[in-house]
């Protein structure tokens, strides 16, 4: 794989992450500004990473689903 290559499918998995992290967002009831103020993520930071515009890093990500309550899994690529 080239390094173009990972990048864009880097870009498309933080993509689908960051989409499946903003549904459980929007059905836990509390504001994303409220998300944000509890666990210390930076309002914006936060506001991004929910509309797919960028990554964050593990020990944010980290607060978040401690915060929500949720298992972060990293799968690794399926082999052939």
């Amino acid at each position: 794989m080239s390094t173009d290559d990972h990048t864009l499918n880097m870009a498309k998995q933080t993509k689908l992450f960051s989409e499946q992290l903003r549904e459980v967002v929007a059905n836990c009831g509390i504001p994303p500004a409220e998300i944000a103020r509890q666990t210390g993520i930076d309002k914006s930071t936060l506001s991004r990473f929910l509309s797919g515009e960028r990554g964050l890093p593990m020990a944010t990500l980290d607060a978040l689903a401690e915060f929500l309550r949720l298992e972060i899994r990293l799968i690794g690529p399926k082999r052939t």
